[in-house]
Order: structure tokens, then sequence, then C-alpha cells
């Protein structure tokens, strides 16, 4: 089993990262592109004898406790089997 787990800034909080590759890709000539937002990206490999929503509480406890800054940062994860 697998957990997926998204981080990035709350919409709220500036991301200069994010607003660096942005001014960046428009200078390089891309069109369109109206803002970027950077964030981290977590593969986690689970114990598939824990069960599937005793492994979403501990993905979702991970990722508050040690993954995020809960004040500047949200994250969104996945299970797949």
């Amino acid at each position: 089993m697998k957990a997926y787990v998204y981080v990035a800034m709350k919409k709220s909080v500036l991301d200069p990262q994010g607003k660096t590759v942005q001014g960046a890709l428009t200078k390089m000539g891309y069109k369109g592109v109206q803002d970027v937002r950077q964030g981290k990206y977590f593969e986690i490999a689970l114990d598939p004898t824990l069960g599937r929503e005793a492994a979403g509480a501990e993905v979702e406890r991970m990722a508050r406790e040690v993954l995020t800054n809960p004040v500047i940062e949200e994250f969104r994860f996945t299970i797949e089997e």
C-alpha cells in the first residue's frame, strides 16, 4: 500500500519560489501562465496489514505533525492498494 502526500503553501501565503518560476516561464516565452505555486511531494510505502482506514489516519497524522507547517501549508493525500 502506498500513500501519496501533496503539500503546498496556503493560498493566503506568498509563494516567492512560485513567483520566481512564473517570472522565468514568462521570460522564456511560455504563454498563458497566470500563477505558479510550488510544493512538496511524498511517496510513503505502508504496511498492507495496517488496513485502509488506519493507514489514512496515520498518513493524516504524519502530514499534520511532521510533513507540513500547519501555519503556512496545507496538504492532501491519496492511498492506493
